[in-house]
């Protein structure tokens, strides 16, 4: 399918502040997705389409950090494999069965790690005592994750971070950073069986993937220059707008009962 200019330069926009805000704390998904839906491109394209385009994102942020020395590649080929192994096992399988169910339990776990990243005193931009080794790391936090980016995707940036804080021990500018050398590994993951299958709309891809590359460089920038102070607030906001709308799309008359409410306390 072919969308106007005017809508590519849109998007393209509006991919530019996703990638600056998914680079600092996941969550830009959320932004891109329903953009495409509402540019008319169906679901299984706009998934598709979208693992392109923040693959770049993706991508930029770790070059970023990479070359300032915040990511530590030796300690992390067996995550980057697992990684890679568990989202392309998760892609497969998600075309197979319902994933839709795990979007009852997600919500209630985006408010933890909202709760976690809020009051946990280990959240800092220091390193502190790594509680898995790096091979166990890679096999559960590794695997798990990137199977779950694969088969679902929402909140996989909040799982990783929480993952190299509470276990890895790394401060929250470190685990930053290396969420997004495994952001990119499991998304390239996905993205090449999108590929095979032929869902991905190139030119909207690309053409978004500009935008991503920008706003994740100025996002990078952000999180080297403010850390924790600016990383532990965007980390806590996302997770909780994502989980208000998991339960907005499953739940919608809790919304409407909500909003009654409101109408029948509050003065008109």
């Amino acid at each position: 399918m072919e969308l106007e200019i005017t809508t590519l330069i849109v998007l393209a926009l509006v991919a530019l502040v996703a990638g600056f805000i998914d680079s600092m704390a996941g969550g830009g998904g959320l932004i891109t997705i329903p953009a495409l839906l509402a540019a008319g491109v169906p679901p299984t394209m706009a998934l598709a389409t979208n693992k392109l385009q923040s693959s770049f994102g993706s991508f930029a942020a770790t070059l970023y950090f990479l070359k300032r020395g915040m990511i530590d590649l030796a300690s992390m080929k067996w995550a980057v494999i697992c990684t890679f192994v568990g989202s392309a096992l998760g892609t497969l399988l998600v075309q197979q069965i319902d994933s839709s169910q795990l979007s009852r339990i997600l919500p209630y776990l985006l408010v933890g790690f909202a709760c976690y990243f809020l009051f946990s005193p280990r959240i800092s931009d220091s390193d502190s005592h790594r509680r898995l080794s790096y091979n166990a790391f890679a096999l559960l936090v590794g695997t798990g994750v990137g199977f779950y980016d694969g088969f679902f995707g929402p909140g996989t940036g909040s799982f990783f971070a929480m993952a190299f804080v509470a276990l890895a021990g790394l401060g929250m500018a470190k685990a930053t950073a290396h969420t997004k050398l495994l952001n990119f590994t499991s998304n390239m993951a996905s993205l090449l069986f999108f590929i095979i299958g032929g869902k991905v709309l190139w030119t909207v891809g690309l053409t978004m993937a500009i935008g991503q590359i920008l706003g994740a460089r100025l996002g990078s920038r952000m999180v080297v220059a403010k850390g924790v102070k600016l990383i532990r607030p965007l980390l806590v906001t996302v997770s909780l707008v994502m989980c208000g709308r998991l339960l907005w799309q499953g739940h919608p008359e809790w919304f409407a009962w909500i909003g009654a409410g409101l109408k029948a306390v509050l003065p008109v």
